[in-house]
């Protein structure tokens, strides 16, 4: 029994059967991806898998999203605008939200992924998630408003996804620089194609939900295809490319000082990053005192008499 048969569509302008079979095809690229990436990260110590977290956190959601998609579950009927030759003047198309909702948590995971090795400040990573998430948002309201306004929403969201550009290309190429050649090949790379695939997301928005131009099987095949671009294989382009470079630059170990942390370099074996810190701490302590002009040495305590009465003195 197909998906469709179990969740029959809800629309008078659906998707068929054979959209749901590549569908399931797109759901389980996105959920072995997810498995291979948690297998990557334990070929690093754990102080040091922040993007292979991101990346599954991201392939794990698109996961769900996908198998929603292939059951046929998450979409609403919206009247269409334009008719397209259909002859119902009421004529419905489906609109998936369960999309947007991937997308509202998806795409500021690879912003952030792509924004950390930047080393902009995080006031322009807040306003950078903050943009896409407007265009995220808008997109959906417009996509499910029956009128021509929608087309001001879209306005809307391609005015945030210009934010979004600036905020990469501009300030966050200019901070990669700074960081190092190795830093801005790798962030440049990230965001000329996260950039290419995103411009392309409003297009297929504009010949499906906006302009009923494409079919609904279309659009699914159109977004699914950016999808696995704009995902599992950035997730894996990106994440060799940090494989070359100087990770404790980005000062990004993550979790507190433990057994776990070991510190690149050290002299003593096993060595952890929590015992330097104490060394530090231990040095700093003593440089104080020698400036203040104790030595450090500890004095020996006065010896205890008891009294004649019993007391001690």
């Amino acid at each position: 029994m197909g998906s469709i048969a179990a969740n029959p569509v809800v629309a008078d302008i659906d998707i068929t059967n054979g959209a749901t079979n590549w569908l399931w095809v797109v759901f389980a690229i996105m959920l072995s991806s997810c498995v291979g990436v948690g297998a990557l990260s334990f070929t690093q110590n754990p102080g040091r898998r922040a993007f292979h977290y991101i990346s599954m956190a991201i392939l794990a959601t698109a996961s769900i999203a996908y198998f929603c998609l292939a059951s046929d579950l998450g979409a609403t009927p919206i009247q269409v605008e334009y008719l397209r030759g259909y002859p119902a003047a009421t004529a419905t198309r489906s609109i998936w939200y369960v999309r947007y909702i991937d997308w509202v948590i998806t795409t500021p995971l690879l912003l952030l992924e792509l924004l950390l090795v930047s080393g902009l400040p995080l006031s322009a990573v807040f306003a950078c998630v903050f943009a896409d998430e407007v265009m995220i948002v808008t997109g959906l309201i417009g996509a499910l408003v029956a009128s021509s306004y929608k087309w001001g929403l879209f306005a809307f969201g391609c005015a945030a996804m210009l934010v979004v550009f600036y905020i990469l290309y501009v300030p966050g190429l200019l901070s990669a620089k700074h960081l190092g050649g190795d830093y801005y090949k790798s962030y440049f790379q990230g965001a000329l194609v996260l950039s290419i695939l995103w411009t392309l997301y409003p297009i297929c928005w504009g010949l499906a939900e906006g302009g009923n131009v494409i079919s609904p099987n279309g659009e699914l095949i159109f977004y699914s295809i950016l999808d696995i671009f704009a995902k599992p294989v950035f997730a894996m382009v990106h994440l060799f490319g940090l494989r070359r470079i100087d990770y404790e630059r980005l000062q990004l170990s993550s979790g507190k000082y433990s057994e776990f942390a070991q510190v690149p370099g050290s002299l003593e074996k096993g060595t952890t990053a929590h015992d330097s810190h104490l060394r530090a701490g231990t040095l700093k302590e003593a440089e104080a005192n020698a400036a203040h002009g104790h030595t450090g040495t500890a004095q020996p305590a006065p010896a205890v008499r008891p009294s004649n009465d019993g007391t001690v003195a």
